[in-house]
């Protein structure tokens, strides 16, 4: 098995995100043991980004990181962890929202791959970009 970066390089779906997480520095800390729970956007949902937006993000790496660090919950949470809870507090220290009524959901994202797992944690794919409440403007 890969870490949760080589698992995301080699999945091909994740080229916005990798870049993103390389620009803001966060390459180490998700190829460090864990374990790491990421909720990875698929490159299309970058794209539903305002236009411009995603370049301004790459330009501001205090907020890029909020906003990717917004995606991680530390340990190992797996779909059948998300089916018990409702919420979880991610790295940057926001809560985000879990709700399974309807196959998984965090926020307003639909996670389309449940549990990719990799040697430092698992990977949970999504349909959009989690913003922390603060950024969703």
């Amino acid at each position: 098995m890969a870490d949760i970066v080589e698992t995301a390089v080699k999945a091909g779906l994740f080229n916005t995100l990798v870049k993103a997480v390389e620009a803001a520095d966060l390459v180490e800390f998700l190829k460090s043991p864990g374990p790491h729970t990421l909720f990875a956007p698929v490159d299309n949902a970058f794209e539903r980004l305002p236009e411009g937006a995603l370049d301004r993000l790459l330009e501001d790496i205090p907020k890029l990181k909020k906003i990717l660090t917004y995606h991680l919950v530390p340990g190992d949470v797996r779909a059948e962890d998300l089916i018990e809870i409702d919420e979880a507090e991610t790295v940057e220290g926001s809560i985000i929202a879990v709700d399974t009524t309807k196959g998984y959901k965090v926020n307003e994202a639909v996670v389309i791959q449940p549990d990719i797992l990799t040697d430092n944690g698992v990977i949970h794919v999504i349909d959009s970009v989690l913003m922390p409440g603060i950024m969703s403007n």
